[in-house]
């Protein structure tokens, strides 16, 4: 993305000049900004969209976990002053934002998940990460899509880099592991913001299965499916995605204005 990276009081992120609501993305256990690419540009002049970069490989080793990224965007949102964020996550990033709502529900306006964890995900199996094996890993990377072209040699390059760094790989195995163990199953019925949830019809590693489960325990939820998807609709059917995500915004913004009326 040719967007300015900015450093501030320990945290790196990008930032649109839109002045409106503010929406923050949150990206997954490999992610990187590049994820929202497509939607940045959608939406950067009617929201102000920001993007934190998780600390998932820089984190202390004691601090690595899911709540220690939970923390991390209550920290960030604080250090912004936000009162109140549109959250939008994919994979990992979904899972931290359900647990951020659920700890302030007063700061959340509504929430996207697309491909979220929190429930149950396969990731790389029990035998990741095999350090060393591309081909494995470029395999694995491709998976990840419906169209195994949308895994470029960048991007297989990156996750590649990533597993053959002990200490980034350590990291990753920590807090997949933590995500396990922060099943959100008997929590859920909590969630009170209007959710969205898109999911990819061929996603393998949240199935649509985990879409309707999501569906079923978050009370005021609503969900699509793109065929021809896989676990990152925003950047697969970018337009899709978008156009129902605009939709969405758009209401919920409509409904809190009428509330706030009355």
């Amino acid at each position: 993305m040719n967007v300015p990276i900015k450093e501030e009081n320990g945290f790196k992120y990008i930032e649109s000049n839109g002045k409106g609501e503010v929406l923050l993305l949150l990206h997954g256990l490999f992610g990187a900004l590049s994820n929202f690419e497509a939607l940045f540009k959608r939406f950067a002049g009617e929201y102000r969209v920001v993007i934190p970069m998780l600390p998932i490989y820089d984190m202390p080793i004691l601090e690595v976990s899911v709540k220690g990224l939970v923390d991390f965007v209550t920290r960030f949102v604080e250090y912004k002053g936000f009162q109140k964020v549109h959250l939008l996550g994919n994979s990992l990033g979904g899972h931290i934002a359900l647990l951020y709502a659920l700890e302030h529900p007063e700061r959340v306006a509504s929430i996207t998940l697309t491909g979220s964890s929190g429930l149950f995900e396969s990731a790389f199996g029990s035998a990741f990460p095999k350090r060393g094996d591309y081909e494995y890993i470029r395999k694995k990377t491709a998976d990840t899509f419906y169209d195994p072209a949308v895994a470029t040699k960048e991007l297989v390059d990156e996750v590649f880099g990533i597993v053959n760094d002990r200490a980034k790989g350590l990291r990753i195995v920590m807090t997949a592991k933590s995500a396990v163990r922060h099943n959100l199953a008997d929590k859920l019925h909590r969630i009170e913001a209007p959710t969205l949830l898109v999911w990819g019809k061929q996603d393998a590693v949240t199935p649509p299965f985990v879409a309707e489960k999501f569906h079923e325990l978050i009370k005021n939820s609503r969900l699509y499916f793109l065929d021809k998807c896989g676990h990152a609709p925003m950047m697969e059917r970018p337009e899709e995605f978008n156009d129902i995500l605009a939709v969405f915004l758009r209401e919920v913004t409509a409904m809190s204005t009428v509330s706030a009326i009355r």
